[in-house]
């Protein structure tokens, strides 16, 4: 454990535990005690064994520096040319106000966490630190014994968005050496709508620097929420996340995630179906080259019957790579007519890349449809002869087989500004191979 990042969560608490409303104290207390008996997660933790985190746990990391001079033209490239949606912007993990833009919508809520929890609004007591469990991992109690800022998005019952809210985290070049525990909070009452975009980006992508996020997600009866995260930070930072999801009766949640930055970059993703009718659709795409290590692990409980649950996640590795992906799927005795798919497709693109995958399917209930697959390979010889043979050059033949494989996932994005700048992405680091 790092006597450092101790000294800074003693540090944040005592110089702002008056801040924190009387019922959020217990929680922070009870996060920072599970964190100093439990530390950080070593190689014989099975959760945690393909994922070495030393580099995070034995470095002195500092807390983020005030925010630094950014301007809106610096933010242009990350706004998926919509630059009217409303937006959240935190740099280096402070809240900006003058980034930020477009919050006076009839039913909606979008304030930094730490403006919510000034003005103690009421709907945090029933939700902030109530769904991620800090048992998830040692970083989720480190972020829930820390968390100040962040985003907190509040839904009403029968609101229907018309446009996407977007919380967009950025680093700066002062950000190195530093950590930020971003806390999310995103609630979708009864019958209301919405889709949100989580970005974690960087201006300085030779920086090493440190991101803990935690989001928590409770969506109500019948409500709909798509939720697309996309950690495109630089190759030289870490990143360790949690999102976790909470859903009511008849709601629909629709996920996708992209990993393409980091040095580590770790995220878990939990779905808990706590009701009947519920549909959970996963998809996650991840990018990895030179000496980067890629993690999702992802765990959806099937508690109650008549519900469906759909995963699908992709992986491209070049250079000396590594991915890891574990995708559990619970499914308890009274979940009867369970209908839960999964599958974990991963091309190598080097011979020096690797793939562990592990799905897995611990099934307690006899009336269920549960299928689940994992497949690591390289390009088909078969169709890149067929490429060359009409006349395509052997590395644009790769290009396109490799686009087609990673394209397929990314065509699962509804917001079409959002899937046209992931397949921009796509076929820009394709290009740099």
């Amino acid at each position: 454990m790092s006597p450092a990042t101790l000294q800074e969560i003693e540090m944040q608490n005592a110089g702002t535990t008056a801040e924190l409303p009387d019922w959020l104290e217990p929680v922070c207390r009870a996060a920072r005690e599970r964190f100093r008996a439990t530390g950080f997660p070593t190689s014989r933790d099975e959760e945690w064994r393909f994922t070495p985190v030393g580099p995070i746990a034995k470095a002195s990391w500092r807390p983020a520096p005030p925010a630094a001079a950014v301007t809106q033209d610096q933010l242009k490239e990350f706004e998926f040319g919509h630059p009217d949606w409303n937006t959240l912007v935190f740099v280096n993990g402070s809240y900006r106000e003058e980034l930020s833009r477009g919050f006076t919508i009839p039913g909606v809520r979008v304030i930094s966490l730490a403006e919510a929890l000034r003005a103690n609004e009421t709907v945090l007591q029933s939700h902030l630190g109530r769904h991620a469990p800090i048992e998830a991992s040692p970083f989720a109690a480190l972020n829930t014994a820390t968390m100040r800022d962040g985003g907190f998005i509040h839904v009403a019952a029968g609101t229907e968005l018309l446009r996407p809210l977007h919380l967009l985290f950025v680093a700066t070049p002062e950000a190195a050496g530093s950590v930020v525990h971003p806390r999310n909070l995103i609630v979708v009452e009864r019958g209301a709508r919405a889709a949100v975009v989580e970005s974690y980006v960087t201006l300085s992508p030779d920086s090493s620097y440190w991101t803990n996020p935690v989001t928590e997600v409770s969506l109500g009866g019948n409500a709909w929420l798509e939720h697309t995260r996309i950690q495109r930070e630089g190759e030289r930072a870490y990143h360790t996340g949690l999102t976790h999801v909470d859903q009511q009766r008849d709601s629909h949640y629709r996920s996708f995630s992209l990993a393409m930055g980091g040095a580590i970059a770790r995220h878990n993703l939990h779905a808990r179906l706590n009701d009947e009718n519920v549909e959970t659709l996963l998809y996650g795409l991840y990018l990895a080259r030179r000496e980067q290590l890629v993690d999702n692990h992802t765990v959806i409980y099937h508690d109650h019957p008549n519900c469906r649950s759909w995963e699908v996640y992709k992986g491209v590795l070049d250079g000396r790579s590594r991915a890891v992906f574990n995708g559990k799927v619970f499914v308890k005795p009274e979940a009867q007519k369970t209908d839960a798919k999964q599958t974990n497709r991963n091309l190598l693109l080097s011979d020096g890349a690797r793939v562990d995958t592990k799905p897995q399917l611990e099934i307690f209930a006899d009336d269920v449809k549960c299928t689940h697959g994992a497949t690591v390979g390289q390009l088909d010889d078969i169709a890149l002869f067929y490429s060359r043979s009409r006349g395509i050059p052997s590395a644009e033949a790769q290009r396109l087989l490799t686009y087609a494989f990673a394209a397929e996932v990314i065509a699962e994005v509804s917001l079409e500004p959002v899937r046209n700048e992931l397949e921009r992405l796509l076929r820009e680091r394709l290009e740099a191979r």
